[in-house]
């Protein structure tokens, strides 16, 4: 769903006569690690259920990568709302998994809406970093419990988390790209 909301963000963000140029004048903190993070992430996904080693180790490294990218979005809070927000969706988020043993759990009621295949791979042990939400599941809420409605293009299941997020991500990519810096002319002094 992130790379929905950056989609939508951008389009927006054009409708309303936007630009990239804002991007170019970012400054984040360490910025070259939340790709590192994304790639590790990706690579961890798909080798853990090739090779048993990485499916026991992907808990902790879900974990830390969570961590670690709490404490960059700590790190640049300066750049606004949008940040904040996705620092607290992706703590909703952390939270949930680090309860539930480094997997977010989904609600096998809404997740009826997806291929039938996921739901039966939840079922059996884990599916990526997701597990099926059960009675023994701690702080389900905060979980994937939301179906997205029949007429959004992709099958999803979402948490708050997500949602909060989203909403941080479209804030921040607005503001880079409609922000506009307001020019002021020289102040005259007059000399006596």
């Amino acid at each position: 769903m992130v790379y929905d909301g950056i989609l939508a963000a951008l389009l927006i963000g054009f409708l309303r006569k936007g630009n990239l140029k804002g991007f170019s004048h970012l400054k984040i903190k360490y910025g070259w690690i939340f790709p590192v993070l994304l790639l590790t992430q990706w690579l961890i996904f798909l080798l853990q259920n090739k090779f048993e080693i990485f499916g026991k180790m992907s808990p902790y490294v879900f974990t830390l990568i969570y961590i670690v990218g709490l404490a960059l979005l700590w790190l640049n809070r300066h750049h606004g709302i949008g940040v904040w927000l996705i620092l607290i969706g992706v703590f909703l988020n952390f939270i949930v998994m680090a309860a539930n043993n480094g997997r977010m759990p989904v609600s096998l009621e809404a997740a009826q809406t997806l291929d039938p295949v996921y739901g039966e791979a939840l079922q059996e042990g884990y599916y990526g970093k997701h597990t099926a939400l059960t009675d023994g599941t701690y702080l389900g809420f905060l979980g994937d419990v939301i179906a997205l409605p029949a007429f959004y293009p992709r099958e999803q299941v979402i948490s708050i988390g997500d949602i909060i997020m989203n909403i941080g991500i479209f804030l921040f990519i607005q503001k880079l790209m409609v922000t506009r810096t307001i020019k002021r002319k020289p102040s005259v002094v007059h000399s006596t």
